[in-house]
């Protein structure tokens, strides 16, 4: 079965969705950041897997639900972070991020039977989700992270692999961002949290 690591940063102002301020306040980008999050780790919690692993930048906080190690970022660059994640682990993982709350259990449930590698691509050029059978920190060192091209450029470290490919799914960066994944995910609590900012706003 696989292993599932979600990596993360604690929702802190000022620290989170940088991006959403503005419109919304460091405080109020935190909310969305811990909401997002929330919704990751629920459907994580959800879905068939060996272990869960929040792969976290900070302190665990309520939104944390129970059955998962959590284990500290290394230093580094994002792409060293990544790697880290994977070098954790001794069988077939699957990582995702704690920004596309949309994601669901089905879309998590993989099976590395025929494959040695998922890939699911975002729509601003990076990428939601990496799985590896064997996993191998090699192939994500030296990735150019948080760039247009970063999803082909981690695409390309798969060649030579049998890649099953996982639909795009939106990144929630700006708020026009959020304002696509609340509509995605309308019963999570991240479209519950956009909604009350939204009516503090009129």
């Amino acid at each position: 079965m696989t292993t599932l690591l979600v990596i993360a940063k604690e929702p802190r102002p000022g620290h989170v969705k940088t991006r959403l301020t503005p419109p919304f306040t460091p405080e109020q980008a935190a909310a969305l950041a811990e909401a997002s999050l929330a919704d990751t780790l629920d459907v994580v919690a959800r879905t068939p897997a060996r272990r869960r692993v929040l792969v976290l930048e900070g302190t665990p906080g309520p939104w944390l639900p129970s059955g998962f190690e959590v284990v500290p970022q290394c230093a580094g660059g994002l792409d060293e972070r990544l790697a880290a994640a994977f070098a954790g682990c001794d069988g077939p993982a699957l990582l995702i991020g704690m920004d596309t709350p949309q994601v669901t259990p089905e879309l998590l449930t993989v099976d590395f039977a025929d494959c040695d590698a998922y890939f699911g691509p975002a729509e601003d050029g990076g990428f939601w989700a990496l799985g590896l059978a064997a996993p191998d920190p090699s192939r994500l060192r030296g990735v150019p992270m948080s760039t247009p091209h970063t999803g082909a450029a981690q695409r390309a470290r798969l060649t030579g692999l049998r890649v099953r490919e996982l639909p795009p799914l939106r990144d929630v960066d700006t708020a026009s961002d959020a304002e696509l994944v609340a509509r995605a995910a309308p019963a999570g609590r991240f479209a519950a949290q956009l909604a009350r900012l939204a009516g503090v706003a009129r």
